[in-house]
């Protein structure tokens, strides 16, 4: 994926990799380095349940700190979006943060992404804080401002609706 071409078998849709997937990939190569293997806290593909085809990422910028608070990002390519995939996939990671035994989520968008801004929320983080050109999210699961994670109110197996949506995230090829 660094390289920016496909490994053998692996379907792109066109502008896969983005920027963030790209990043991301870095990420995942460099903690492999200093420290090892960081799954489950690393990076996962968006893949359309369709025919596999990888259309985004979503992931741990890293494992839980001291008091079990973990941010993640996520991109999609613009043909993508709006179809529901981001959302299905962070609520995915939500559910596996909370199974991992992370207190804290967290996540951030620039004010004039109001697309990310609606999926972290539908997602059911909530706007914490704000400067001049970021607005921050946030869901807990413990302390006195602990949320109900959304995603235990979804149904298991593949969604209601088009066939196609993100696969069960899976760390990107090395």
């Amino acid at each position: 994926m660094v390289a920016g071409r496909p490994g053998d078998g692996d379907r792109w849709a066109p502008g896969y990799p983005a920027e963030g997937d790209v990043s991301g990939a870095g990420r995942l190569l460099r903690a492999c380095t200093e420290t090892g293997d960081p799954r489950p806290f690393g990076t996962y593909e968006i893949r359309l349940r369709e025919d596999g085809c990888a259309v985004g990422g979503v992931d741990f910028l890293g494992p839980p700190d001291e008091d079990g608070v973990v941010a993640i990002g996520y991109s999609l390519v613009p043909s993508a979006r709006g179809r529901g995939y981001a959302s299905e996939a962070l609520r995915a990671l939500l559910h596996l943060a909370r199974e991992l035994g992370v207190s804290r989520l967290r996540g951030d968008a620039d004010h004039g992404n109001a697309a990310s801004q609606r999926v972290m929320a539908a997602a059911g983080m909530r706007l914490v804080a704000e400067d001049e050109r970021v607005k921050y999210y946030e869901i807990s699961w413990d302390g006195p401002d602990r949320q109900e994670d959304p995603s235990e109110d979804q149904p298991e197996g593949p969604s209601e609706g088009p066939s196609e949506g993100p696969s069960e995230g899976r760390p990107l090829s090395r």
